[in-house]
């Protein structure tokens, strides 16, 4: 990897017309928000388990998540003036200076507050125009103002490479403030960062005064240094006196590299802070010269540091000021009562560390991240399907995410703004997103092994949460989900092909085989093994369904066709022959049963006792309350949005339809018809709103021929992307393809900036992993499918540019129609294919003259 990338380094420093070409000239830019559209926005900016810091729309850093917790909101200190930022100073000869913090305006919203502290930065002078470009990993915040010298762009980011998790995975946020000189005289420009050490203060600790102020605490003996390389200088902050056991124990540093034309200057400490002062002295000593003096003392317990950047600039010159934020916080707790030691802190000794051993990189790392968003970007598929499935690939480096010191990755559901969301990787949820296998397949194939090997036990009883940490057949809950369960033989299926790790099946086929099996126990999902689930079914509306159902019966028989195939490939020929059987009958039982015409429906069916429910099909507390003469929180007759969840995986398997075609794209027109809005003013909804107003949305359910129950399932009146998504898709497999985009765009004007993070699609927690079904839209507009078992890819006939990806490799197909005839183009742009077989939609395949091998950087070209 390092030899390879080393190739891109030339082109980064490129020089147009003299000067070293600009990053935020180099990034294809897929939305654009402007001043009206930036009050929720925050990219966040870190690696995958790293935990990261936002860039927010005005150009502030906010919700300070790089402890091992989530911190919502979360600016290090009380809110007001001491928050960290980044200030601007400009002098032209002769001349009084400016000094402006590097932040747009205050939302008016914002202005009220009890004691005049209603936003962080409330007293610094600011850019009157601000706006917002993204491409994720990158942010964009242009800044200006009649009274400057200097429009500024920020650019933030932290290297995303595909089939590269470490490199994805750097506990970092990079900031490049390119400052243009928009005058006809020489200028002095310098920037400086400023940061409070907040070594023990994540935000999960703190009291209050007697105004009620959010104090945090945790702070004890922090000690900031100034250190100088070769190739970069920066403070690096360490703590004398907070427990290194703790959850916020590490180091932290700023940092920005030595060029010719810098001029660094630093302080390490400030005054006393009584009344603010240290903000005060700092100002003072910037706004005078664009210099830092250093302090020959440190009087707080988090004291404050300051790096600044000078630099000279022409008349209309252009010029970046980098600056590398860097963190190193090892002990996570998570779910888990035991103190685990993150990933990314066995591949760094501190913070220091991070950039020492990163800087010569980051260059081609840079530039392969470019290549990347920049590529998807340019494919043919529409502005919906790039924004909602590029957007949403921030999930993986929130603190959703986290990988263990094995390099295993778990995840919560999502995060609340002080807590995690749901512990344990939960499966009836992981199993909607595509993003982590189709972009990062060693990552997902953990989650497999977690899920078979610790999460299962000898009898095939999966827990759909993992406890930590790990133990053999011993880390599962006490309750089984039965979409979840079946949903993670799909899942095992799926990564087996992308990887091609045939011994990674071999190892865990007996477990595979159990936990299929397990739906046949006695009184369990399918206890008269006919195809069809009667039995007792929780599910990831976070209640037991009784009786057959669309949404856990098609997962089943998504099982039970990925176990067939699996058992073909493992010689186990009667355990085929059994689920191929059990397929077909439950298959046609499926359409006959419950498809009323319209769409899936529940039909009841209750056990004749609660002893003949096998244990642990129910949770112990809501078996003590139940009524099985009526039982509670179930669908029957009602229009599921995700009824067809286990077609929807299908597709992307390539495994087929699970029941009648014809009664699929029914079932989604009529999704259409009786789940979607227009508006949600006439709407009624009990529980948690995701969409309100004027907004379009899909229901999670309707009855619209009568029936509902009494008390329905707990979500049925609200709306969230994660399902959306999959009815959504699922309409772009069946052809609907105006439907499918349409759904998919009133998400994303859900998500526009002003009333909702665009980096942030929620459910039950920010940052929530459902979202991530999203990149199924990639996948089906380009009709992708690939097996690294057979050598065999597939994409769509239609002209057009498209990015794939494999979770191991990646790049460009491009196709083009002359009559009857095809001029296809395949390149890697990263990693390794090896093909037997290409395809075209549905045209007859063409079969290559033995194995065809393409190394990174090759294109194959062929009529087709």
């Amino acid at each position: 990897m390092r030899c390879f990338l080393s190739a891109f380094v030339m082109t980064f420093t490129m020089s147009v017309f003299g000067q070293t070409e600009l990053l935020s000239e180099k990034i294809s830019i897929l939305k654009e928000y402007d001043q009206n559209h930036l009050y929720r926005i925050a990219l966040p900016l870190g690696g995958i388990g790293t935990g990261t810091v936002s860039l927010g729309g005005s150009g502030q850093l906010k919700d300070w998540e790089v402890m091992n917790v989530p911190a919502k909101g979360y600016s290090t200190v009380t809110t007001g003036n001491d928050a960290p930022f980044f200030a601007i100073y400009t002098r032209k000869k002769n001349e009084r200076p400016n000094t402006k913090a590097l932040l747009g305006p205050i939302n008016p919203a914002d202005y009220q507050h009890y004691e005049g502290r209603s936003v962080d930065h409330h007293g610094f002078p600011r850019f009157r125009n601000a706006s917002f470009q993204a491409s994720y990993p990158f942010g964009i915040v242009s800044l200006s103002d009649k009274t400057m010298p200097v429009n500024v762009k920020v650019v933030g980011y932290n290297p995303f490479i595909p089939a590269d998790a470490d490199a994805s995975g750097i506990p970092m946020a990079i900031l490049k403030y390119e400052v243009e000189n928009t005058t006809n005289e020489d200028l002095e420009v310098s920037i400086s960062g400023n940061i409070r050490n907040f070594i023990g203060k994540d935000g999960s600790k703190h009291t209050s005064d007697w105004k009620g102020d959010f104090i945090p605490i945790g702070a004890k003996d922090n000690k900031n240094e100034f250190r100088a390389t070769e190739k970069f200088k920066g403070i690096y902050m360490y703590s004398e006196g907070v427990d290194i056991n703790d959850s916020a124990w590490g180091t932290f540093a700023i940092s920005s590299p030595n060029e010719s034309d810098n001029q660094i200057t630093y302080r390490t400490s400030s005054t006393k802070n009584d009344w603010y002062n240290s903000t005060l002295n700092f100002w003072d000593d910037f706004s005078a010269d664009g210099l830092l003096t250093e302090k020959d003392k440190q009087y707080d317990i988090d004291p404050l540091a300051s790096l600044a950047v000078k630099k000279s600039l022409k008349p209309g010159e252009t010029k970046t000021f980098t600056f590398y934020l860097t963190w190193n916080f090892p002990n996570r707790y998570a779910w888990s009562t035991k103190k685990l030691k993150n990933f990314y802190s066995t591949q760094y000794v501190d913070a220091w560390d991070v950039i020492e051993k990163e800087i010569d990189r980051l260059p081609a790392l840079t530039e392969k991240t470019l290549q990347f968003t920049n590529n998807l970007i340019a494919s043919s598929y529409p502005e919906e399907i790039k924004e909602s499935a590029l957007f949403n690939l921030s999930t993986l480096r929130s603190q959703t995410v986290f990988r263990t010191e094995d390099g295993k990755m778990f995840g919560w559901e999502g995060v609340m703004d002080r807590e995690g969301s749901c512990f344990g990787s939960c499966t009836h949820v992981w199993n909607y997103e595509q993003a982590t296998p189709f972009l990062f397949n060693d990552l997902a194939k953990t989650m497999r092994e977690v899920e078979f090997e610790y999460a299962s036990d000898e009898h095939g009883h999966m827990g759909f949460r993992t406890e930590l940490p790990l133990q053999k057949e011993a880390s599962g809950i006490d309750l089984a989900a039965a979409d979840g369960q079946m949903g993670t033989i799909m899942k095992f299926y799926r990564d087996w092909q992308l990887s091609g790790d045939s011994e990674f099946l071999k190892k865990h086929w007996p477990k595979i085989k159990t936990v299929l099996a397990y739906a046949w126990i006695e009184n369990g999902w399918d206890g008269d093994v006919d195809g069809v689930m009667e039995g007792v079914q929780h599910n990831t509306m976070d209640v037991e369904y009784y009786g057959p159902n669309p949404q856990m019966q098609i997962w089943y028989l998504g099982a039970l066709r990925a176990a067939e195939e699996m058992a073909k490939f493992m010689g186990d020929k009667s355990f085929a022959k059994k689920c191929k059987h059990l397929f077909e009958y439950g298959s046609e039982w499926t359409d006959a049963n419950l498809f009323n015409g319209e769409y899936y429906v529940h039909k009841t069916q209750v056990p004749e006792s609660k002893e003949a429910i096998a244990k642990g099909l129910v949770g112990e507390h809501r078996l003590k309350g139940l009524d099985l003469n009526d039982p509670y929180y179930q669908l029957k007759t009602g229009c599921l949005v995700d009824q067809l969840v286990g077609q929807y995986m299908a597709h992307v398997l390539g495994l087929g339809y699970l029941v009648k075609k014809e009664n699929v794209k029914t079932a989604l027109q009529s999704i259409l018809k009786y789940n979607k809005r227009d508006g949600m003013y006439e709407h009624f909804n009990n529980m948690r709103s995701y969409a309100m107003g004027d907004e379009k949305a899909l229901l999670m359910a309707s009855w619209p021929n009568g029936g509902r129950p009494t008390i329905p399932f707990p979500y049925w009146s609200e709306v969230m992307t994660g399902f959306e998504y999959t009815a959504a898709i699922g309409m772009l497999y069946e052809g609907m393809e105006e439907e499918g985009l349409d759904n998919i765009k009133n998400i994303r004007d859900r998500y526009n900036g002003l009333k909702r993070n665009p980096f942030d699609e929620a459910e039950c927690g920010h940052h929530y992993a459902r979202a991530m079904a999203s990149w199924a839209g990639v996948i089906a507009e380009s009709e992708f499918q690939y097996s690294a078992i057979d050598k065999f890819i597939k994409f769509t006939d239609k002209p057009g540019k498209y990015f794939w990806s494999t979770g191991s490799a990646w790049g460009m197909f491009e196709i083009v129609q002359n009559g009857s005839d095809y001029e296809i183009g395949l390149e890697v742009l990263h990693g390794k294919l090896e093909l037997k077989t290409l395809q075209l939609g549905n045209h007859k395949p063409h079969k290559f003259k033995g194995e065809h091998f393409m190394d990174e950087g090759q294109k194959i070209e062929l009529n087709y």
